[in-house]
């Protein structure tokens, strides 16, 4: 057998994309354990809801004057990425929410007023996080826009009485739709890769933004079947918001904020390190 085939032969023994599966960090969780988050994170909203619903409720006025600025600035060609957009920012927008739950898992109070001293263990790494995560959105932002462009040129938008027409109706429509669904659904997958369990980490642990980042990435992966049944309710109850003129969002994004913790939680389980004793110092020992 010549080299190159020796070395083919390496490449299909060892190239396999379950080697990327690691034991440790299986949990095995049934699709259905996703409800089980969810009904938790609803346990959460009834125990506190004073300060839930105003937590949702700030968020259904920024999600208004985010619409209301589009229009005003005449930037609602990009509005449907920009919807879209917020799901990839809202991990970072519901640190307040893992925070109650944090707070209430370990019997410590909870107030409106505390929402303003979220203390994370990781520091800043948390708003570098943040600043990424927004990056990624205004990418996407830049992809729509590409993605029209390849299909209608430098045709002005339409605006949205004859958009569906221009969609729905034609073919060129139907491509840029099938298109645009591809290329949205990798940042969506990316996006919820990385910050799935990225900001309730950062908050409760001490890491830094790329660890938590790749770490939320890896436990998705291994365990994808229930992190995938998450993010179907999650893209569910978010179409339910906008249904309702992000009304929804009072309830559902606190809902969401709290489930999400709680799927860190079921998921992350890491085990603590030994706690190494420090030396006696020599006052002590006088």
């Amino acid at each position: 057998m010549t080299e190159a085939h020796e070395n083919y032969g390496l490449l299909t023994q060892t190239s396999d994309i379950r080697e990327m599966q690691n034991p440790e960090l299986q949990r095995h969780l049934p699709p259905s354990a996703a409800l089980d988050w969810l009904k938790a994170g609803w346990r959460d909203l009834i125990a506190h809801p004073r300060i839930s619903l105003a937590y949702g409720f700030a968020v259904f006025l920024l999600s208004l004057l985010t619409v209301w600025s589009m229009f005003s600035f005449g930037w609602d060609h990009i509005l449907f990425p920009a919807v879209s957009g917020f799901l990839i920012v809202g991990p970072f927008v519901a640190i307040g929410l893992y925070d109650i739950s944090r707070r209430r898992d370990a019997g410590e109070p909870v107030s409106l007023g505390r929402l303003y001293r979220v203390r994370a263990r990781s520091g800043t790494q948390v708003f570098f996080v943040g600043i990424l995560l927004c990056l990624l959105m205004l990418i996407w932002w830049r992809a729509a826009v590409i993605v029209y462009a390849l299909f209608f040129g430098y045709r002005p938008f339409p605006g949205f009485d004859s958009l569906a027409p221009m969609l729905f109706t034609t073919g060129t429509g139907w491509a840029m739709l099938i298109v645009g669904a591809v290329v949205g659904g990798l940042f969506a997958a990316f996006s919820f890769a990385i910050s799935a369990f990225s900001m309730p980490m950062l908050l409760n642990e001490r890491s830094d933004a790329l660890t938590a980042m790749g770490t939320s990435m890896v436990l998705v992966w291994n365990n994808l079947p229930v992190m995938m049944a998450w993010g179907a309710m999650a893209l569910a109850l978010f179409a339910i918001s906008l249904l309702t003129g992000f009304l929804g969002l009072v309830v559902i994004f606190p809902l969401l904020g709290y489930g999400t913790w709680h799927a860190y939680k079921a998921i992350r389980r890491a085990e603590e390190l030994p706690q190494v004793e420090e030396p006696p110092s020599q006052l002590a020992r006088v």
